[in-house]
């Protein structure tokens, strides 16, 4: 056996036995060439012997990590095949409820919809908001009345620039959040009685929004991996009166799915030949887990039909609930809604995330968070296959921080979430995520939340109830 043979055999064995739990970071290759007085060409060679494995995976200008997929790597779960029937929605005292069960902090929050506070610059934001509100003039509490924060518009359309995409600031209107954003642009394109597409499965939030608009929906096929499915939108679109679409595109919740950069030109492509709006909810695209992030589809939108709404609140703010829509066309209407529907954003939350934006560390806060995701991910993946029973299937995102789960056999998420609630243990059952109430044996599982001995004890007693189940 050569040098760095026995290198990294000795470092397998050490994954094997669980000394390296998937997402630690191994010795650099200083390190290790030091700790067992090997060259660094040795040192390489074994790291690259261990990458062709499977055991480890480089990331740039990280190092080496060991990989999440050991063990028995776990199928995706089909392509959705919801019914092409519209709905009438009836969805909000069914979310609230469960929504309301998981507000305990004592609560191990596998289904929160948040990552950890301790994830983003808190302190930094509040001398940020500290500062802007010392600054403050009578007159600002006017001249940020909508669209918004004149500064806060031009960074964000800065940061549409970066990714190929020519959006004007006067065309972004900022709001409570991209809740508050998504009500405003329904209401711009629709009105009570109306039927628009969502994705299946597909955010809550949203059929919350279209219930309270008095919309119906008609829910579209969504593959796992690579989002809403085409072929099954353009017969919808043939055979309904369909006055909008809403989609996730990039690492939809609760999938994780991102839509393939062919098929989003395609998507366009169709809703102009339909002359529809798309109403994009785009509130993960900066936690991609690779170098890139995905296509803009706003750098694909020749004609302002494309609503494009992001927010802070997933990857920087959480408490500032300060959201935005590129609104394309639709930027006066939209105006004018949020004139009626709220006045106004609070000024000094938009001032200070403007001052934040200016002082550089935003990227820089970004990395830090998607490496954190990363390895957060790769421990809780490598959890549910260790615990959860054979006939399990997973939906691996490539960014975000939700794992869907489709469950074996006749598990009832319903049911796992009250058992699980009542040995603290939350999460996100299936039946949340469908106007019709599908995906019974599906359940969301977040990984935003730090590599505890609490929350692996809470995956493994997951595994065992729902082996009970089975």
């Amino acid at each position: 056996m050569t040098l760095y043979e026995d290198l990294a055999d000795r470092t397998a064995r050490q994954i094997a036995d669980g000394v390296l739990r998937p997402g630690d970071r191994l010795p650099s290759v200083r390190q290790a060439c030091q700790a067992n007085g090997l060259s660094p060409i040795t040192v390489t060679q074994a790291y690259a012997l261990l990458e062709s494995r499977g055991l480890i995976e480089a990331r740039p200008r990280s190092g080496y990590f060991v990989r999440a997929r050991l063990g028995r790597a776990l199928p995706e779960p089909a392509m959705s095949a919801p019914g092409r029937r519209s709905s009438a929605l009836q969805v909000s005292d069914f979310i609230f409820e469960i929504l309301d069960s998981v507000r305990d902090p004592a609560v191990v929050p596998l289904g929160s919809s948040f990552p950890a506070p301790e994830l983003f610059p808190l302190d930094r934001l509040g001398r940020c908001l500290a500062a802007a509100a010392r600054r403050m003039k009578p007159q600002d509490t006017l001249t940020d009345l909508p669209p918004g924060h004149p500064e806060l518009r031009r960074l964000i359309a800065l940061r549409y620039l970066g990714q190929g995409a020519r959006v004007s600031p006067d065309d972004i209107i900022v709001t409570h959040g991209a809740m508050e954003a998504l009500n405003l642009c329904l209401q711009a394109v629709t009105r009570p009685g109306d039927l628009i597409a969502v994705e299946s499965p597909t955010f809550y939030a949203g059929l919350q929004a279209a219930e309270r608009l008095g919309l119906k929906v008609v829910e579209v096929p969504s593959h796992p991996r690579e989002g809403v499915n085409l072929a099954a939108l353009e017969q919808v679109l043939d055979a309904h009166p369909v006055r909008a679409c809403l989609f996730m595109l990039n690492y939809a919740n609760p999938t994780g799915a991102c839509v393939p950069d062919d098929s989003r030109r395609a998507l366009m492509a169709l809703l102009e030949r339909h002359d529809l709006p798309l109403i994009e909810d785009d509130v993960y695209a900066e936690l991609h887990h690779g170098e890139q992030p995905p296509l803009c589809s706003k750098a694909l939108d020749r004609d302002g039909r494309v609503m494009h709404v992001s927010s802070f609140s997933k990857c920087l703010a959480p408490g500032f609930r300060i959201g935005w829509v590129a609104a394309g066309r639709y930027a006066d209407a939209i105006r004018r809604q949020k004139l009626s529907f709220s006045l106004a954003t609070p000024v000094a939350l938009q001032h200070a995330l403007a001052d934040y934006l200016k002082q550089a560390g935003y990227d820089r806060h970004l990395r830090t968070l998607r490496a954190a995701l990363r390895t957060q991910l790769t421990a809780l993946v490598a959890d549910v296959e260790a615990h959860f029973p054979a006939g399990t299937r997973m939906a691996e995102p490539e960014g975000g921080y939700f794992l869907w789960l489709e469950l074996p056999g006749d598990c009832d998420t319903l049911a796992l979430h009250r058992e699980a609630l009542a040995r603290g243990i939350s999460i996100a059952p299936g039946p949340m995520f469908s106007a019709q109430r599908e995906f019974r044996n599906f359940v969301r599982l977040n990984f935003g939340h730090p590599d505890t001995e609490a929350r692996r004890a809470a995956v493994r007693e997951l595994g065992r109830l729902i082996a009970l189940q089975g």
